[in-house]
Order: C-alpha cells, then sequence, then structure tokens
C-alpha cells in the first residue's frame, strides 16, 4: 500500500507516545515505599485515568461540569482514590507532586527514535486534551522533539469534538488531507478521518493492564475500519512513511 503524502503529523499523547499506567504504577509504589503504604497501584492507575480523566472530559462535553483544566481534574479525581485507598498521612507537598505525575510520564521505548526520524520528513506535533503547560512539561522532561504543541484548550472544547481537529488544521495552515492523525485510540482516529484527516493507527496493548478494561472502541481498531496506516510502533510508522 502507498503511503498518502501529508506535511505534518498530529500525535495523541496519552498512550500513544507516552505511558501513563507504567509511569504512574512506579511513581505510586515509590510513594507507597516512602510511607509505607501499601495498595493496588495497578487498580489506582486505572481508576485515575478512566474516571478521573476520561470521564472527567466526557462530563464536561456533555455539560454536567464546567469547561476545567485537565489538572483540576486529575486532582479532583486523586483527592478521592486517596480516601478510598486509605492513603492518609501524606502531607499536600506529596500529594501536589504525585498530581503532577502525569508531567513525567515516560515515553514508549520506541517513540523518541521514532519522532526524531519522522520529524526528519515532516512537521510533528501534538494534538492533545492535556493542558498546554503539561504539555510542554511532558516535552521538556522527556525530550520530545515537537515542532510546535496543539492543546485542546487552545480550540475551547476536548477530542473528539471537531473544532480541535479544525483548528489544528487552521494553524497549520494546511488542507486536512496533509495533515494525518497517529494514535492508539479508534475514537480518536475516527473524528479525525471525519475531518478529512489521514489516519494511523499505532496501538499500545500494554496502555492497560492484563484484566482491566480497555477503550471503549478497542475492538473497532481490528475490524473493518480503514485506516491509512497501521503501525507496529512509531519505527514501523517511519518505514511505511519513508522517514
Amino acid at each position: 500500500m502507498t503511503a498518502p503524502l501529508v506535511d505534518a503529523l498530529l500525535f495523541d499523547v496519552f498512550g500513544t507516545v507516552v505511558d501513563w499506567r507504567g509511569t504512574i504504577v512506579r511513581e505510586g509504589r515509590e510513594l507507597g515505599r516512602a510511607h509505607g503504604i501499601d495498595v493496588d497501584w495497578e487498580a489506582f492507575a486505572q481508576d485515575w485515568h478512566a474516571d478521573g480523566y476520561q470521564g472527567g472530559l466526557a462530563r464536561i462535553r456533555r455539560g454536567e461540569l464546567p469547561m476545567s483544566t485537565v489538572a483540576s481534574l486529575h486532582r479532583r479525581k486523586l483527592d478521592e482514590l486517596l480516601t478510598r485507598f486509605s492513603l492518609t498521612g501524606l502531607d499536600d507537598l506529596s500529594i501536589e507532586r504525585f498530581n503532577r505525575v502525569w508531567r513525567r510520564l515516560e515515553p514508549w521505548p520506541d517513540a523518541l527514535a521514532g519522532l526524531a526520524r519522522l520529524k526528519k520528513t515532516y512537521i510533528i506535533a501534538p494534538l492533545s486534551n492535556g493542558d498546554f503547560g503539561m504539555l510542554v512539561d511532558l516535552a521538556r522532561h522527556d525530550s520530545l522533539p515537537w515542532d510546535c504543541i496543539f492543546a485542546a484548550e487552545q480550540f475551547g472544547n476536548f477530542k473528539p469534538d471537531p473544532s480541535t481537529y479544525d483548528g489544528a488544521v487552521a494553524l497549520l495552515g494546511l488542507p486536512p488531507e496533509r495533515v494525518m492523525l497517529v494514535a492508539a485510540h479508534a475514537y480518536d482516529l475516527y473524528a479525525a478521518r471525519d475531518r478529512g484527516l489521514r489516519t494511523a493507527y499505532v496501538p499500545r496493548p500494554a496502555e492497560h493492564a492484563e484484566g482491566y478494561s480497555r477503550e471503549p472502541d478497542a475492538a473497532d481498531a481490528t475490524s473493518d475500519f480503514h485506516f491509512d496506516i497501521r503501525a507496529a510502533d512509531f519505527a514501523t510508522l517511519a518505514d511505511q512513511l519513508g522517514a
């Protein structure tokens, strides 16, 4: 299959570029050891992401919550989880530092080398629901070689709202068919395709721990939906795009 001609690649970040689950579990265990606390950090991380992050964004899109920063959604859910998991005795500094783990998420092993290759040929940028400052901190922490940063808050809504894809394309000054979204989540790719963007599916099977529910559209990603590219990782994506 001939790769589509594009000029820019937009990347989903949480789960596609960085490993939120692995990083949160690792830092949670470090926090637990430091304070003599033993909890199920896999369950903690999964709930923080599913209800605190994805669930919070869904409630904003449905109008059940006012427009909020992702950092505030994370902190609201973290306070609930600290109580539910009986994580008592943590000082405010420790709690706030743990909330900022989302700004220290480690990249998948193939991410940096793959992005470096792709950057030689294409404009590369995140298009994420994360806060702009959060994406800047992640880029600095992980040495992500973005040409620019697109955060959904710049467009007044969150993915998969059409305004996020349209807004990034407009700022790039490119027709949508010359822009490709790279993501591990089919719902994101569906929405981008509907706005005329090209799509590249890069599955991240380790994003969710075994035994935990995956994204609701995970099965669709392997069914009859046509992606312009399917790639096992960013290195394979670079191969297919001739980078």
